[in-house]
């Protein structure tokens, strides 16, 4: 910052108070990707020419696992010694006339009065900000696992992640070289696994004759150097607020990002990038105001930060739950490790390591041909894996995209009509391989809305017939059915009338595993008895012999979002004090009695999914955690697939939305539950698809609006990655339609 604003602004004066000496520095060295790269080149080219000229430079990431070496190429990193880094900024900052004060502790409630900036760079334990804290209002969160900085003289030829296992459990080692013949080594593990290794935190020496002894082979007879290396948990840190008056805090101090994805110094260096520009103005014009250049700095950078803070808590998470992905294949835990953080997809891989993406295509396909009994088209380049077939019982999927269940509300007395012709048969036509049905209600007082659609009447049998045998005779998509009631949030206006809002008037009585309206001026729902439970299990199995007689491929329960099924199994929603409450065992009794029914009365040829939500994001409700054990039960009754949603439970859930947000439930239920999982949440695009499937993480992806905007997503997805996937003979001009763009 002090470079930036004394180049702009010679006539400035800038002083710079370091508490410790000009030489010192701990940890070993700093990692900058390409991009970061570019970004400090155009801040400054003298200091990016003097950093170029100190890095060391590597396109390559290797991981070690069960005793093989998958490399990926195309990723563009540079390592610097940290030591070096400091000399070149604080040489930098001194040419340009900024006064550098050394082993000066500043007082936390220091205000230096005749400053009119207040620049604070105190790192992670933050004096500054704890004083502060009514102002800046710090969320610190310890993560579990223990991680310990070392250096090598080992010189690592790429980013290299080693996964070793001893008798105290799963050592993962992070490593990089910085310089010609040294490199940063960083020892990471569980709680668990460092309590059976009987290490000290604090003994540095047996730290390193430990992981020397662990790591033999790999350090081939290079040895390990300590600087204040000791065992610590990573602290996460967020601030309500980053500004106050002239006092802005940058880097560590403000928030902090996992070592898994990026350093701390990265974000703190383009902190200062962007703190120059807010300060000095468009064009060098330097604001007067700048409580109003603050302001500006942080509405500006914190949406990038915390971008890239939901990335690194993804990827820190990834690390920490290593151990469930052992189970996967080498080449398949090696996708998984490299699309962690959600931000390099599928595509992104492709394009920066064709070769690899080719074996990773290649085994997905094998492994879908082998699980479908569908085999692969012989000769050229193997489909990506959104274009590979999916077996559940005798239904198989063509490919894995699923239109997601989206109420319509525009049922005639719950006969769906012309309009879920045109909406679902477009989607069928549009090419996904599973459509599954909005929300459908197996009675008339299980409705959400007046407008929503039924399974209860011979009329909507006949309906809904009609659509299935669209699909079927237009296109090659399966069709599922969900089925649900509504509960608690029922009796409700249409979503654009204001949804999960009760009508004003025409409405009618309610039910819910406990007499808790949804929201304050809510209808007060009746808690169901065991009379109204028998009832409505055979409302549930009448729909279900509908559904058969329809001619549907497959029945979706909903076990979610606080409908009736829903608010029998979280603890926010069921008070009851019999059998059917209280504990997780209580809580399901009462759904799984509907799952077993239901899958009684199901073809035994048809497979049977079941959507939950996940998490209810609120600390007293259910949790990933134990949404494990909830699909190991479901699927113990006979579900085939775990549907895995989150939230609208109770509206004061605090869903943490963002990309995906959800596919990291999919994934550990997918892999700690062992049962199928489709994953749905801000899946976008073709390339999120295609990660999310190669990396295991779920086996079907659902959209939502995105098939909402497109019909035709899937079609265009196959266009644009050179799939040719079958048309309707109406269609077939458009096989040979080319789009331009204007």
């Amino acid at each position: 910052f002090s470079i930036l604003v004394r180049k702009a602004r010679p006539d400035w004066s800038v002083t710079v108070l370091e508490r410790n000496r000009a030489d010192d520095t701990f940890g070993f060295g700093v990692v900058f990707s390409d991009q970061t790269l570019g970004t400090l080149g155009q801040a400054d080219a003298a200091t990016f020419a003097a950093i170029e000229s100190a890095f060391a430079h590597w396109d390559d990431i290797d991981i070690h696992i069960k005793g093989e070496v998958i490399r990926s190429t195309g990723h563009g990193f540079c390592g610097m010694s940290r030591q070096k880094l400091l000399g070149i900024l604080q040489h930098r900052a001194a040419e340009l006339g900024a006064e550098l004060v050394f082993t000066r502790e500043v007082p936390a409630a220091a205000s230096f009065p005749d400053a009119d900036l207040v620049v604070v760079a105190d790192g992670v334990n933050s004096a500054v900000r704890t004083h502060h804290a009514a102002t800046f209002q710090p969320d610190l969160s310890m993560r579990p696992n223990r991680f310990v900085w070392l250096g090598t003289t080992f010189p690592f030829e790429a980013f290299t992640f080693y996964f070793e296992q001893n008798e105290a459990g799963l050592f993962q080692v992070h490593a990089y070289r910085y310089a010609p013949d040294s490199s940063t080594f960083i020892v990471e593990c569980s709680e668990e696994t460092f309590q059976r290794s009987g290490l000290d935190p604090g003994n540095e020496d047996a730290t390193l004759a430990y992981c020397e002894r662990l790591f033999a082979r790999q350090l081939a007879g290079h040895r390990l150097i300590k600087n204040r290396s000791v065992w610590r948990n990573f602290p996460v840190v967020r601030c309500g607020r980053w500004h106050d008056g002239r006092m802005v805090l940058v880097g560590d101090a403000a928030h902090t990002a996992h070592f898994s994805i990026g350093s701390g110094t990265k974000l703190a260096m383009e902190d200062a990038i962007a703190l120059a520009d807010a300060v000095l103005g468009k064009g060098g014009a330097a604001s007067t105001d700048v409580p109003a250049a603050l302001a500006a700095y942080e509405a500006e950078r914190r949406p990038v930060v915390e971008s890239f803070q939901r990335a690194a808590q993804v990827s820190l998470e990834w690390f920490e739950s290593t151990e469930r992905y052992l189970q996967l294949d080498p080449l398949t835990f090696a996708v998984s490790c490299l699309t962690r953080s959600l931000r390099v997809t599928h595509d992104n891989l492709k394009l920066r390591d064709p070769e690899l993406v080719r074996r990773i295509d290649t085994r997905f396909a094998e492994v879908a041909a082998a699980q479908s009994g569908v085999a692969s088209p012989s000769g050229g380049d193997p489909p990506p894996p959104m274009f590979t077939p999916f077996r559940l019982r005798d239904m198989v999927v063509p490919n894995r995209v699923v239109v997601s269940p989206m109420c319509q509300y525009s049922a005639d007395e719950g006969t769906v009509g012309d309009w879920h012709l045109v909406h679902l048969g477009s989607r069928a036509v549009g090419g996904a391989g599973l459509i599954v049905t909005e929300m459908t209600d197996v009675s008339r007082e299980g409705r959400i809305t007046p407008g929503c659609a039924g399974m209860y009447r011979r009329e909507h049998l006949t309906a809904w017939k009609r659509i299935v045998d669209f699909v079927h005779g237009s296109s090659g998509a399966r069709i599922a059915l969900q089925l649900a009631h509504a509960g608690r949030k029922g009796s409700t206006k249409r979503m654009w009338e204001g949804i999960d809002q009760p009508l004003e008037e025409g409405n009618w009585p309610i039910v819910s595993a406990s007499p808790l309206p949804y929201f304050p001026h809510s209808q007060v729902p009746r808690e169901l008895d065991l009379g109204d439970m028998d009832n409505i299990r055979a409302d549930f199995v009448r729909a279900t012999g509908m559904a058969d007689e329809a001619g549907f491929d497959m029945i979706e329960l909903h076990f979610a979002h606080g409908y009736l099924l829903a608010s029998f199994i979280s603890p926010l929603t069921n008070k009851r004090t019999d059998a059917y409450g209280g504990s997780l065992d209580n809580r399901l009794r009462w759904p799984l009695e509907v799952l077993a029914s239901v899958r009684a009365s199901w073809p035994q040829h048809k497979p049977l999914g079941v959507r939950i939500s996940a998490s209810d994001w609120h600390v007293d409700g259910v949790q990933p955690e134990e949404a494990v054990e909830i699909a190991r039960r479901l699927a113990a009754a006979g579900c085939d697939i775990v549907d895995v949603s989150s939230g609208q439970t109770v509206p004061e859930g605090k869903p943490v939305y963002g990309r995906l947000y959800q596919t990291p439930m999919a994934d550990r239920i997918r892999l700690e539950a062992g049962v199928p999982t489709m994953t749905v949440g801000n899946v976008t695009s073709w390339a999120d698809v295609n990660s999310i499937l190669a990396a295991g993480r779920a086996d079907l992806c659902l959209l939502a609006r995105g098939h909402l905007y497109d019909p035709y997503w899937t079609r265009h997805a196959a266009h644009e990655q050179g799939v040719d996937l079958p048309w309707p003979d109406p269609y077939q001009p458009a096989k040979t339609f080319t789009p331009r763009s204007r």
